[in-house]
């Protein structure tokens, strides 16, 4: 099942803003994974374990998101 959704993703990956090219979709969606760990990091620090995996999720989510819109 995973294999099949990869596969409708690499298919469809023009509807989702990465058009430029996989090697600059593939350096901005690391980046925004880097800055999702990093932020989920920094809560995990402070010991709230429960933020720290909610922000990390938004972060990439917001960030595939916003990336995949411009």
């Amino acid at each position: 099942m995973r294999l099949v959704w990869l596969w409708w993703l690499v298919r469809h990956s023009n509807n989702f803003g990465y058009s430029h090219g996989l090697l600059r979709a593939g350096i901005g969606t690391f980046a925004v994974l880097i800055t999702a760990v990093v932020a989920g990091l920094a809560l995990r620090r402070r010991r709230h374990r429960l933020a720290s995996v909610t922000t990390g999720a938004v972060v990439f989510g917001g960030g595939v998101a916003w990336l995949a819109c411009h």
